[in-house]
């Protein structure tokens, strides 16, 4: 190849660069770029085979755990003929004397620190999905706080502001999403801090087994030693007193030396059942961000956003159908939409509407709203501003008695049940107590318009 071939290649290799720090940058972001992806320099493509270089031995160590496969695939996209990357350190090829291409000492410590970190907590922190990113995190109304909780503590690099942080909300709300998020972004940062996340139930086993196996020294070691302990599902421990009593230790020497600490659970501090009052209470001591339920627009952005992460085109009717259908959590939703996906890939059927109900058929009707007693008694007992208790109490006053026929009557309107059912669910009372309520109520709905309009709110309500 002559020198006008050659300037040529190296010019079209750094065009191509361009194109793909640019696409890095924007997937990463700003201070991963600077960090791993800016400082790389592109040699020459021979064979197939692009060599690029890095400064030290880890950051190129580093990029090639963490980014090399997307840089393959990234360059691929832009030039076919690549068909591999080899990194190399700068100094492999330089013509310098050896004694100038020695890594500097910094470098070294950090390879060895990060080496040693990773033999000591790698086999403690459970695996990070990389699809739970907070760049894949749709944000909305419920879950919004959380969301800007959970960034604060992932950007702070000092003291922790808000520690514990702890993270609650139903099943498939994204909890576990956003802390996996917190960990991916501080080992992006900052590799050196040591990061451990792990379930309550996997800590509990491996405080048990450190019993068993007399190690509890080198267990108390381990926890009390890292940057971040991130602790899901924390009511699994529950009534488990001795591991409370070690998580209480543990949490206590975390904060005391200014580490921070990230828990989720199902309930709020205040109403896990079963905690020892002092544990609640340091729970407490921190920020506590709670996740709502989602609303109808969240559905709509998170299946928008699935859509396009599977570079799929899903129609409008059939996106606005399932954010109305499916409203348990957002686990359900996405897997509603895998399978319609998946159905219409693989009989090559398009996506509709009718396709879309026939496939969902049986997720549908599982999630066709379903009315209970206990439903209708904690509603109307928070209408008319008594305790849900009452419903089933032998109390006869007109402040109780009143609300308790409404909740029969609506019980009787809203769901399947049999009149000595409906007796039982209200403090074991017999059918005709039943009647009497459904009759009392059919009668004051007549004549007492406001009671009748109050009547029909809660119906509504309760319909969804």
């Amino acid at each position: 190849m002559n020198s006008g071939n050659i300037l040529n290649e190296v010019g079209k290799l750094d065009s191509e660069w361009k194109i793909i720090s640019d696409s890095m940058r924007s997937k990463i972001g700003e201070a991963a770029y600077q960090s791993w992806i800016k400082p790389i320099s592109v040699r020459d493509l021979d064979g197939g085979t692009l060599q690029i270089s890095l400064p030290t031995r880890f950051m190129r160590d580093w990029v090639i755990a963490h980014y090399l496969e997307k840089l393959e695939e990234e360059w691929t996209q832009v030039n076919p003929q690549v068909k591999k990357i080899d990194i190399i350190i700068q100094s492999e090829r330089s013509d310098e004397p050896e004694s100038e291409e020695m890594e500097d000492v910094e470098s070294v410590n950090l390879v060895s620190e990060i080496e040693t970190q990773s033999e000591t907590f790698g086999n403690l922190s459970a695996s990070l999905d990389k699809r739970f990113k907070f760049d894949q995190f749709v944000v909305g109304t419920p879950n919004e706080f959380a969301y800007a909780a959970a960034r604060r503590v992932a950007e702070a690099s000092e003291r922790p502001s808000f520690n514990p942080l702890f993270l609650y909300g139903g099943v498939g709300l994204g909890k576990t999403h956003l802390m996996h998020s917190i960990a991916w972004h501080i080992k992006e940062l900052e590799p050196r801090r040591t990061v451990i996340y792990l379930s309550a139930e996997k800590f509990m086993y491996r405080f048990i087994r450190s019993l068993r196996e007399q190690t509890t020294v080198d267990f108390k070691e381990q926890f009390r030693s890292v940057d971040v302990l991130m602790i899901d599902d924390v009511q699994f421990i529950a009534g488990k007193d001795a591991t409370q009593e070690e998580f209480f230790h543990t949490f206590n020497a975390l904060v005391d030396e200014g580490r921070q600490i990230v828990i989720s659970a199902d309930k709020s501090p205040s109403d896990l059942a079963g905690m020892e009052e002092r544990l609640v209470s340091r729970l407490n001591c921190g920020l506590v961000a709670d996740i709502h339920a989602t609303t109808y627009e969240l559905r709509l952005g998170i299946l928008q956003s699935k859509g396009q992460q599977m570079n799929v085109e899903v129609p409008q009717k059939v996106i606005e159908y399932l954010a109305h259908k499916i409203t348990a959590n957002v686990r359900e939703l996405e897997g509603a939409l895998n399978r319609v996906v998946a159905h219409s890939q693989l009989v090559g059927r398009d996506i509709s509407l009718e396709a879309t109900q026939d496939v969902l058929h049986d997720l549908l009707r599982a999630n066709d709203r379903r009315v209970t007693i206990e439903e209708i008694q904690k509603q109307v007992a928070s209408h008319f501003n008594i305790r849900t208790s009452d419903m089933h109490s032998a109390r006869r006053s007109r402040i109780i008695a009143r609300p308790r026929q409404v909740a029969m009557y609506l019980a009787k309107q809203l769901t399947s049940r049999s009149l000595p059912e409906i007796g039982r669910k209200f403090g074991g009372r017999d059918h005709t107590t039943v009647m009497h309520a459904v009759k009392k109520v059919e009668e004051l709905r007549d004549h007492d318009g406001t009671f009748a309009e109050d009547v029909e709110l809660l119906r509504r309500i309760l319909e969804g």
